[in-house]
């Protein structure tokens, strides 16, 4: 593995510059994460940050939105935007010798948009589109309703916002957000590839030293609602979404517990794939995943299945994760190391991968965990740890969102609450 070299410097104004050289590419890359995302929308007008993300990229500094986007072309920047429930982001892989232009044009961008209020519907429809999309999507709006319930207010919000929000969000707003949230403090810009750290660090100061903090304060969550739930849909699928709580990515045991997901749904010989899919073909979709919001993780398990087999699709899917906290196995374990490995590969080559894990390391951990970091946990990886954690925390407890014609019942015969 090539060698690794992570280095950061925080400006007086509280953002930080964190980077890690790759001389072997010619390429970079970087990950603008700002704390202004969907969780600090105003009451009744959810949406907004992500509205604003959009408004942003319609011209600014000295180019207007057509301009600006022909810049970007220009620089040859593969560039990508959006929000989540904590954070903006901006990002962008160039040529290593376009890096410093190209963080020039995104200073204009969180400094001195336009927000020209002549584009406000146009920016409003691509909200809208977006919206749309997740609604076409059955099993993201199954998982949206299960986020909303299990992590409650902020925590379980959703960045798009809804139809209804959207229309209610006015030029001022966004104008407001962009002027509280846009802000240095917090803030982390992470770069990766085949640069110079003090070349890029003397840079990053000119263009933003004088940036103003006005810091965020934070959200408690509250609200969660826990307990069966269906969301009637007249269609020939069923979607069914299960949470149950976890471990948070900063948490000490946060590989053990990602081990004993990766046994249950990582790839075709995975447990689910395998009992749920192939040997009954249940379904044609299942998967589990390990999700954090701040310092808080869940599971969120789902399956995509006919109508007609939606309760055995249940019983079984609930039957194989319970099954995990008997424990993984030595094979299981082997096979998951490969997977975890090869990807650790794929990351070294691609410094967009590395911008946008060091910009989450530095938000989650207050440091960035090397990959031969990384390699290390999973290598030391054994049964006997990851049994001992799953024994310690078995999944139990399920929180359940249907979307289909009817509703399911778990095991215990407590039945669905429809919306």
């Amino acid at each position: 593995m090539q060698s690794e070299q992570i280095l950061n410097h925080q400006y007086d104004n509280g953002l930080t510059l964190v980077a890690q050289p790759m001389p072997w590419l010619a390429s970079a890359a970087f990950s603008i994460l700002l704390p202004a995302g969907g969780r600090y929308d105003q009451a009744g007008k959810h949406g907004l940050a992500n509205f604003t993300c959009e408004m942003v990229q319609r011209g600014c500094g000295e180019l207007d939105s057509r301009q600006f986007i022909e810049q970007l072309q220009l620089l040859g920047v593969d560039y990508t935007s959006s929000a989540s429930n904590y954070h903006t982001r901006f990002g962008g892989a160039m040529k290593a010798t376009e890096l410093h232009d190209t963080l020039s044009v995104y200073r204009d961008v969180l400094r001195k948009p336009h927000l020209p209020e002549s584009q406000l519907e146009d920016g409003r429809q691509v909200c809208f589109q977006e919206i749309w999309a997740t609604e076409d999507d059955l099993s993201r709006r199954a998982i949206r309703k299960l986020r909303e319930r299990f992590f409650g207010d902020p925590d379980g919000r959703h960045a798009d916002g809804t139809i209804e929000s959207i229309t209610g969000i006015g030029q001022q707003d966004i104008e407001d957000f962009w002027k509280r949230y846009y802000q240095p403090a917090g803030t982390i810009i992470a770069v990766a590839g085949g640069i110079d750290f003090e070349a890029l660090k003397a840079h990053v100061g000119q263009l933003f030293d004088d940036w103003q903090p006005n810091p965020v304060e934070p959200i408690e969550s509250s609200g969660e609602v826990h307990g069966p739930f269906h969301i009637p849909f007249e269609s020939e699928q069923t979607q069914i979404a299960l949470a149950w709580p976890g471990v948070a990515y900063s948490h000490p045991d946060f590989y053990k517990h990602r081990a004993a997901i990766g046994v249950l749904s990582d790839g075709m010989s995975s447990r689910l794939f395998h009992e749920v899919r192939e040997k009954r073909g249940l379904c044609y979709s299942v998967f589990a995943s390990a999700v954090s919001v701040g310092d808080r993780g869940a599971v969120i398990a789902h399956s995509g299945t006919s109508a007609a087999r939606a309760q055995e699709t249940l019983d079984v899917l609930v039957q194989e994760l319970s099954k995990i906290s008997e424990g993984v196995r030595e094979d299981e374990l082997s096979r998951l190391k490969v997977q975890f490995r090869s990807g650790m590969i794929m990351q070294q080559e691609s410094c967009r991968s590395r911008a946008g894990s060091i910009a989450s390391d530095w938000d989650r951990l207050g440091r960035v965990r090397t990959l031969k970091e990384i390699t290390d946990i999973i290598t030391g990886l054994d049964v006997e740890s990851i049994n001992e954690h799953v024994a310690s925390c078995p999944p139990q407890n399920f929180d359940l969102v249907t979307l289909g014609n009817a509703p399911l019942e778990m095991k215990n015969g407590i039945p669905t609450t429809s919306a």
